[in-house]
């Protein structure tokens, strides 16, 4: 990759460099399946459990990444980030890995799991109020400060990148099942992850679909990819789906988004609930609201499963006890 600025989309070949770089730090997550779900469905569902990777979440692939290609010279004053909680651990992690100091700007609000985690990473945390301060200033400016480098959630070449591993290994895998897939779901708050995925898989596995999934209220890539340009949302909304909560589609991501995806699927809270409880009782994983988007536009009939192999990836875990628990005991688990 030339240059480490947010202005020019990531290449294939950049997800191929990002895979030799997180090899034997990042955890190759499997392609797993359940035959009673499958049943139920009337298809062929394969779910890429993030939850497994290093921190809960899929973020450490574009961390560790991404943090892996600041110059030496520049590592000593660190990097920031701002995050709600998922992308803050990735990059807490990674830096820890990498020996770079971390400041992450957290909202007040997020999960307690996830700010505790971070700190437990090594990290200085700088909390927020999300509804009232704005992250990326307060991240600037510490940045400034410090000479530190800024690893963004989303809007960034190198963190694609990282997160496109992910589709890389879908190919990999679904090869090695025999499955012939007919579409891939993948969570959407910025659009990182669903445009690194995207990417890998336009090479590895063309033609086929590729659907970015939101949380209701949150569906701002639905409706930008249905409008041709970015538009926001009402950030007044609320949701439980807290990994999801974006503003808008980022430059990068969108540029790449607008090219690659079929479209973009709406889930309602609830569905996310009923996604979370699928992963718990089919596959034995523990999923966040924000993370089983995916999973829960499969089982809730978003998109035609019947006699259809399809590929999900569940992107995160980081959930607290008690919202864990709501999830089961709503959908029926408990």
């Amino acid at each position: 990759m030339a240059s480490l600025t947010n202005s020019t989309p990531p290449r294939f070949d950049d997800v191929l460099a990002a895979a030799g770089r997180i090899k034997g730090h990042a955890v190759r997550t499997p392609l797993l399946e359940a035959p009673l779900l499958n049943a139920k469905l009337g298809g062929r569902l394969l779910v890429k459990p993030e939850m497994l990777q290093k921190t809960g979440s899929f973020k450490f692939r574009g961390a560790f990444n991404r943090i892996s290609m600041i110059p030496e010279a520049q590592r000593k004053a660190g990097v920031v980030a701002y995050s709600s909680g998922n992308h803050a651990q990735g990059v807490a992690c990674a830096a820890a890995m990498l020996g770079l100091p971390a400041v992450i700007v957290m909202p007040a609000d997020a999960p307690a799991i996830k700010i505790a985690n971070t700190r437990a990473y090594g990290a200085e945390v700088v909390t927020y109020d999300r509804f009232g301060e704005n992250r990326e200033e307060i991240g600037a400016r510490i940045a400034a400060e410090r000479g530190a480098t800024i690893v963004r959630p989303y809007d960034d070449a190198g963190v694609i990148a990282g997160q496109g591993t992910i589709g890389l290994e879908i190919a990999e895998q679904a090869a090695e099942l025999g499955a012939m897939l007919d579409a891939v779901l993948v969570c959407c708050g910025g659009g990182g992850l669903v445009s690194g995925t995207a990417l890998a898989l336009s090479e590895k596995l063309p033609g086929v679909p590729v659907y970015a999934v939101e949380p209701a209220g949150f569906d701002d890539t639905a409706r930008s990819l249905a409008s041709g340009s970015r538009i926001a949302n009402d950030m007044s909304n609320r949701s439980i789906c807290d990994a999801l909560l974006a503003e808008k589609p980022g430059e990068i991501t969108f540029e790449l988004n607008r090219k690659l995806l079929k479209a973009g699927l709406v889930v309602s809270d609830a569905e996310a609930q009923i996604g979370m409880a699928h992963a718990f009782r089919y596959l034995k994983l523990v999923a966040e609201p924000g993370g089983a988007v995916a999973l829960a536009a499969a089982v809730t009939g978003k998109i035609d499963m019947t006699g259809k192999t399809v590929a999900v990836v569940c992107s995160g875990g980081n959930v607290d006890q008690a919202a864990f628990l709501d999830a089961l005991t709503k959908a029926g688990e408990v």
